[in-house]
């Protein structure tokens, strides 16, 4: 994928399997624990430094380090999933460093997801620590919430459009970018609800990433969305960053 798409910025996610996940694979049920919630258990960021999975953690290091130094691949950018704290923010770098990964050598560019409403209270402190984010939009709505996503009982609450959810993203947005970092973003509703690209326009997003079937759909309508919001020239104001929809890589799902 990164060399398809070279020099263009590939963005891989490292793992976030959860619990009940990783038990169902072949041999996987004797390391896991079981979790009364997986969906906000011990998942993503959590397990990169722990006894449980820090081994495992090392053997993507070194698989995206010898795509970057020795296929020479730079475009390459590390993607952190649910980083609950800043102190695990250090932690997880502390650990992709011994491993030959340390963000700013070789051109490395470490992102964050920003899917936990710490993210967005704390965004300028994250920002000290990442080169960008990406709004993980299903989960930010859960832990907003305070809805199981997997909870069909709890469907008919679960809503990325609820109010509390997009004034979350349209404050990480500009205070992100005027730290000098991008903003995207991973989720199912910009494929389906061309209202909430137009919302997501409206806040300056960098980039839209879409489902691959629905991409043509939706990049048109991010184009009608800019037409509407800046008019026939689109020339968007000073210091405002073009929303582009973007095909996310298999390792982004």
């Amino acid at each position: 994928m990164a060399a398809s798409r070279w020099p263009a910025p590939v963005v891989v996610r490292t793992s976030d399997f959860k619990t009940n996940e990783y038990a169902r694979l072949l041999g996987g049920r004797p390391f896991e624990p079981v979790e009364a919630n997986p969906m906000i258990g011990w998942r993503g960021a959590s397990r990169y430094y722990s006894d449980g999975y820090r081994e495992g953690f090392a053997l993507e290091c070194r698989a995206l380090r010898r795509v970057r130094d020795e296929m020479g691949l730079t475009n390459v950018i590390v993607m952190i999933p649910f980083c609950r704290t800043l102190e695990e923010a250090d932690r997880v770098l502390e650990v992709m460093g011994e491993e030959g990964l340390r963000r700013g050598e070789n051109g490395l560019k470490a992102y964050v997801m920003a899917e936990i409403p710490a993210n967005v209270i704390l965004a300028e402190d994250f920002a000290e620590r990442f080169d960008g984010f990406s709004i993980g939009s299903n989960d930010l709505t859960q832990l907003t919430l305070g809805v199981d996503r997997d909870s069909e009982a709890l469907a008919r609450v679960f809503d990325e459009t609820n109010p509390a959810v997009t004034r979350s993203i349209e404050t990480l947005v500009p205070r992100a970018q005027s730290a000098g970092r991008t903003v995207g973003l991973c989720g199912q509703r910009p494929s389906d609800d061309p209202a909430f690209t137009e919302f997501l326009v409206k806040t300056g997003i960098d980039s839209i990433s879409v489902a691959p079937d629905s991409f043509a759909a939706v990049k048109q309508h991010v184009a009608a969305a800019e037409l509407a919001r800046y008019g026939e020239g689109r020339t968007a104001p000073s210091g405002t960053r073009w929303p582009q929809a973007e095909q996310p890589s298999p390792s982004r799902q």
